[in-house]
């Protein structure tokens, strides 16, 4: 198949939406302008001809007569006469007959024609034709011109009209090699890959499966959380299978047009069949393919208009054996049932996020193209970021080198991927952002009582680094980092980061006497998470194992929150809520009472020097006799502003 022809057929629907409104008239004022220069400029030259008076064949023959004129040019019927005076006239011969014929009618003897020098200018050939015609031609090839500069930019616009129905997939062509991905080229998502393996091997040798009275599965949906890689193993499943790959968004289907997303649908399916094997990737299908009948908000009735035919198309009365649909989404939760029943996905395949090897080898694929230095060490990188998603690894990547470009050096070290981290996870330094000296005090005791709550309870973990220099949104941080990774969290040490987050709000009371906006994030944070232990983890004695809402909390598109329980049940999650965070200020106020001398020895030394390392801030601890705990359970990675 010529796939150079088929990607000039669907670039014809794609491009930018032009501005009618401005472009439009613009361009017609343009045309406009430059219309009337170019007939000036004619007009100009052309009316820069001096008239020449004509006589009349009678008058010519008496001048001839009496030997008046020198030299007579004939240019087909008209005649240019030259006096002796060197003046200058026309005249006109009759049609058909020759300038002496005609003279000798008139009455002139031989002996005048002779004295009188004629001469006959040959006007046939292109030459003749190109200068009688082109006074005609080019006010005609300046209307054509004009109209066709003006269609073009017309064609944008009204013309898009007739491609409305057209689909606007782009396609990539299993030859390219420039834009080829393969599974090499994604690392982590091991259960992922072999799921798509194969799907792989049922594009390149379906024979096997198809004797065994095995069906090729018709989508494959991906789900995960944003930035873990979805688009990407799509391309590399195209790039292992060698086969083309349409993709496009979700949104790309709905116009404010009824039935143009249909139309699109139709047309993209039609495109895939000739080209099979193939396969169509849907980026971001929730777009389209939520749950129908909901009834809320314009365009709805078009939305599910599209969904049924990607329905229709993808398990109706024609068979696609040959073309697998693969879509990719972070809202599963959202996708109509029809939708997502086998037969029509029949592969649901989940993305997590990447473990400590799964990030080190991704980080070693982003730092394939970047000047490493001896110190870097990707696996201490790895060990820093858990939480992190493919997406975050590779800005992390390009910060690192940023940071370095930035500093005129010409290899990235580790120190720059360490600050980089940080960067991804709270943005850039504000140093511009001076605090006063009591302000510095504040946020200092602050910072102080957050990591010393963290260092002294047994469940909360360890602290990896104390700042008092605005990051982001953030006057100062301080970053907990895990010893190991873990996919569940205890009672306990939801209680313990409760308390830690509490911990500036405290040091602030008990050090100032007073409070100030510092800790709303903090207290913000708390509470909500005190309200999920109580309402979704059934963490609550009064309350007891009771999910009281469901779905995460997360709304479809068009619904209104409705309350799951009563009054009562309300208030015992209230009093309950209160009853966890007063828990957690008691908690933060004993260990910074009863290691006072260490609080006010971090807070000192964090106004004197504002960042305290791992290192340097265990030192201070040991010295004040706080006994580090190794903990063999630890959470996910937390900042606390």
């Amino acid at each position: 198949m010529d796939f150079n022809f088929l990607n000039k057929k669907l670039e014809q629907g794609k491009g930018k939406k032009p501005k009618v409104s401005s472009n439009f008239s613009g361009s017609i004022a343009g045309a406009v302008l430059v219309f009337m220069l170019i007939t000036a400029a004619y007009l100009a030259i052309t009316g820069d001809e001096k008239v020449t008076p004509e006589v009349s064949i009678s008058d010519l023959a008496k001048s001839v007569s009496v030997g008046e004129v020198k030299k007579i040019l004939v240019s087909g019927e008209k005649l240019t006469i030259t006096y002796g005076n060197d003046e200058i006239k026309t005249a006109k011969k009759e049609v058909g007959s020759t300038l002496s014929q005609t003279l000798y009618n008139y009455g002139v003897t031989s002996e005048a024609i002779a004295k009188t020098g004629i001469q006959i200018k040959d006007e046939s050939g292109f030459v003749f034709v190109l200068l009688n015609v082109l006074p005609f031609l080019l006010p005609i090839v300046f209307i054509l011109l004009f109209f066709w500069y003006v269609s073009r930019q017309v064609r944008g616009a009204g013309m898009q009209a007739l491609t409305f129905g057209q689909s606007k997939a782009r396609i990539t062509d299993p030859n390219d090699k420039n834009n080829k991905v393969t599974f090499k080229d994604v690392a982590g998502c091991k259960e992922a890959k072999e799921e798509l393996k194969e799907i792989v091997d049922f594009l390149k040798s379906p024979k096997k499966f198809l004797e065994i009275g095995a069906r090729i599965p018709k989508g494959v949906i991906l789900t995960g959380s944003p930035g873990t890689g979805k688009t990407l193993l799509a391309r590399a499943v195209a790039g292992e299978a060698s086969v083309p790959f349409f993709h496009l968004s979700g949104s790309e289907f709905v116009e404010m047009f009824v039935g143009v997303g249909a139309s699109r649908v139709r047309d993209l399916f039609k495109m895939a069949k000739k080209a099979a094997p193939a396969i169509i990737f849907v980026d971001e299908i929730d777009a389209i393919g939520r749950t129908r009948g909901g009834g809320f908000g314009g365009g709805n009735d078009e939305r599910e208009q599209t969904l049924n035919q990607i329905l229709v198309e993808m398990d109706g009365f024609e068979p696609n054996d040959k073309v697998i649909v693969m879509a990719a989404t972070n809202r599963p939760d959202v996708l109509d049932p029809a939708l997502v029943r086998p037969g029509r996905f029949d592969r649901k395949v989940l993305l997590d996020l990447p473990d400590r090897a799964d990030r080190e080898a991704i980080l070693e694929i982003h730092a394939l193209k970047k000047p490493l230095a001896e110190d870097i060490n990707l696996k201490l990188i790895a060990e820093r970021t858990p939480g992190f998603s493919g997406a975050d690894l590779y800005s992390l990547m390009n910060e690192g080198a940023i940071l370095a470009a930035r500093e005129n050096r010409k290899k990235v070290f580790q120190f720059d991927l360490i600050r980089a981290i940080e960067k991804v996870m709270l943005g850039p330094e504000r140093k511009s952002h001076l605090l006063s000296k009591k302000e510095k005090e504040i946020t200092a005791y602050h910072e102080a009582g957050h990591a010393l709550v963290a260092s002294v309870l047994p469940y909360a973990d360890p602290v990896h680094k104390v700042s008092i220099i605005a990051r982001g949104n953030a006057g100062g941080y301080t970053l907990k980092l895990p010893l190991e990774e873990r996919r569940l969290q205890s009672k306990k040490e939801f209680i313990d980061d409760i308390a830690m987050s509490l911990g500036g709000y405290v040091a602030e009371k008990m050090i100032f006497g007073d409070i100030t906006t510092g800790p709303s994030s903090d207290l913000q944070m708390s509470t909500n998470l005190a309200k999920a232990m109580v309402t979704r983890f059934g963490m609550s004695d009064l309350i007891g194992p009771i999910a009281l809402v469901s779905g995460g909390g997360r709304l479809q598109y068009g619904e209104v929150p409705e309350k799951e329980y009563s009054e009562a049940v309300s208030a015992k999650v209230d009093a309950e809520v209160s009853r966890i965070i007063s828990d957690g200020l008691k908690s933060a106020e004993k260990v910074l009472s009863e290691h006072r001398k260490a609080f006010d020895a971090i807070a000192k030394k964090l106004i004197e020097v504002e960042t305290l390392e791992q290192e340097e801030y265990e030192k201070i601890l040991t010295i004040h006799g706080i006994v580090l705990k190794k903990k063999e359970i630890i959470a996910p990675p937390t900042t606390v502003a």
